[in-house]
């Protein structure tokens, strides 16, 4: 059965950082490119950053360049997002996509 978990998601203080995880199972995880979303209280989903199958293409979401860094084991089938000097504004729910499979998200909220 197909499965993504996400999890690392908090409560994080302005400036600060955490680390979201993204673990699959069920199917062959290092096949698949993975894209990580998130979705703001009353706003519209977005789309943060994505990593290729093996790692040697990542791209970010100009409201997160330079402050994330999206990286993957495929060994574990886990991807993983870095995220630094956290803003109010990246407050939301965190979906990984792994070949279409997405799992509940997991929190992020940074206070001032």
């Amino acid at each position: 059965q197909v499965h993504v978990v996400e999890s690392g998601g908090g409560l994080v203080q302005l400036g600060g950082s955490l680390r979201l995880s993204c673990f699959a199972s069920g199917f062959t995880f290092s096949w698949y490119t993975v894209n990580w979303y998130r979705q703001a209280p009353g706003k519209e989903r977005e789309w943060v950053a994505l990593i290729n199958n093996i790692g040697n293409n990542i791209r970010y979401a100009d409201s997160v360049k330079g402050r994330c860094t999206v990286s993957r084991v495929n060994a574990k089938s886990t991807a993983y997002l870095q995220m630094n000097s956290l803003k109010p504004e990246d407050t939301a729910v965190y979906y990984c996509n792994v070949g279409g499979t997405e799992g509940q998200g997991t929190r992020v909220v940074v206070s001032t």
